[in-house]
């Protein structure tokens, strides 16, 4: 993992073409702005845990036949 130092403003460069930017500090709380081309999916590591449980809980439910 790297670990970085950043203030306000400034930003990380991803693969020449995803840019992290520092928006806001305040209270122990960073806000980060993420620029990334429409193929590139952002998602917070949360949001993506929860969609890689809703899609095991759907493989394992029954199929209903009629």
């Amino acid at each position: 993992m790297l670990v970085l130092r950043r203030r306000i403003g400034e930003e990380i460069v991803i693969d020449g073409h995803i840019r992290v930017q520092v928006v806001e500090i305040h209270q122990g709380k960073v806000r980060l702005g993420i620029t990334a081309p429409e193929s590139v999916a952002v998602l917070r590591r949360e949001i993506l845990d929860r969609l890689a449980r809703e899609q095991d809980a759907a493989v394992a439910a029954p199929v209903a036949t009629t």
